[in-house]
């Protein structure tokens, strides 16, 4: 009789001890024999697949490398730089033959149904592949497009910028691109995001003033709120760009000073552009004297009206505004038709002479600051001089 002796099935330190024991006892030169076994073993029997599916790659291979080569032609034959067709065949022109070559290796590889360890190699591969190439597509676009933008603009700083840029630009994607392929691989990158984001919040801290002007340069140059040669008002000052840096933005006051203002102060502030004024508005005050008829006030607004037109002006409005200290106070308000502040100070000019003219010619007199004193007796009589309009007080009979 036989008799069977249970046993425990083995624990967990068990199996573990067993494993570490295996990987101790194993044998590299066994291990590939094993391999080679099984790649000679795979190839006898499926050698009509794997003939297939390499005459489907090479197919697949030499169609992917034509259209490359028909879409890079077109794309250079276009005129001009920096089009969206020229960037288009700069990205074209990045796209490696190799990695055309793992496209169609991925395509064909599960028809020829290979080992688990061949399979996942070409996995590897094509993940790769793709992640770096789409890398370089990426870089290759947006760097296109700020080229593009400076090329638009004429803009010396972004020109001179692109050093930078790339700079950041590579690092930042191909940062992406291998986390991306290390997270495929099945490594935790949650460690390695994390200390990239606390070293990306360090550097930005440390370099807090830098970056905030260099990011401040670069939303002058895509938002254009002014221009190299543009006229602005900035806070309490008027003058003209000169140049837009990375850190900083000079300026050319009226008065000829140079003004240096760090990009970030100088988007903190209304700036006012008068380069994008279609029209400039001129407002007159016009203060004519206490004397001054009624008829001739109701006439004044229709005069200045006439003057504004003559000289080729749109004419606003014109009214009476207030009663001054020592004047009748008319506000006259007019366009001109101009971006050049040249030729808004002559029309001004211009349209004040006429008006001089015409109210003077019009009986019209302009008021200015004046004072008038009375003299009076002791009893209250006005004694000269006097104004002529004053009524005398006739003497008493008593006063002698």
């Amino acid at each position: 009789m036989t008799v069977t002796i249970p046993t425990a099935a083995p624990t967990a330190a068990a199996k573990a001890a067993r494993a570490k024991t295996d990987a101790a006892t194993s044998n590299p030169l066994a291990d590939m024999r094993d391999w080679w076994d099984s790649s000679v073993a795979w190839v006898n029997s499926h050698w009509l697949e794997i003939g297939i599916a390499v005459a489907l790659g090479l197919v697949i291979y030499v169609l992917l490398s034509m259209i490359r080569r028909i879409a890079l032609r077109r794309a250079q034959a276009a005129p001009g730089e920096f089009t969206l067709t020229d960037i288009v065949g700069r990205v074209i022109h990045k796209t490696k033959s190799l990695v055309l070559a793992i496209i169609a290796v991925r395509l064909v590889a599960g028809y020829a149904q290979p080992p688990a360890l061949f399979m996942q190699a070409i996995h590897f591969a094509f993940t790769v592949a793709v992640v770096l190439q789409a890398a370089i597509w990426a870089r290759e676009i947006i760097l296109g497009l700020i080229q593009r933008r400076a090329a638009e603009g004429h803009n010396e700083t972004l020109s001179n910028a692109m050093g930078i840029i790339r700079l950041l630009i590579s690092v930042a994607l191909f940062a992406v691109a291998a986390i991306v392929i290390l997270d495929n691989m099945g490594v935790n990158v949650t460690g390695l995001v994390a200390g990239l984001g606390i070293g990306g919040i360090a550097i930005g801290l440390a370099a807090q003033g830098i970056f905030s002007d260099l990011f401040a340069s670069l939303s002058i140059i895509f938002d254009r709120p002014f221009r190299v040669g543009e006229t602005i008002k900035y806070d309490t000052s008027t003058a003209t760009v000169e140049r837009i840096g990375l850190k900083s933005t000079r300026l050319r006051s009226i008065n000829g000073e140079l003004l240096v203002i760090s990009n970030t102060n100088l988007l903190a502030k209304e700036i006012t552009n008068y380069a994008h004024l279609h029209r400039r508005r001129v407002t007159f005050m016009i203060g004519v004297v206490y004397q001054t008829t009624p008829t001739m006030l109701r006439d004044l607004p229709a005069l200045l009206e006439e003057q504004v037109n003559a000289a080729g002006h749109a004419f606003v409005r014109s009214s009476f505004v207030a009663f001054g200290p020592s004047s009748l106070d008319f506000e006259l308000l007019f366009d001109v038709f101009s971006d050049d502040y040249d030729v808004v100070t002559a029309a001004r000019t211009d349209v004040a002479i006429r008006l001089f003219e015409a109210m003077t010619a019009a009986g019209y007199s302009f008021a200015y600051p004046t004072q008038t004193t009375f003299t009076a007796a002791p009893d209250g009589r006005m004694i000269l001089p006097y104004a002529e309009s004053v009524t005398m007080k006739a003497p008493d009979p008593a006063d002698g």
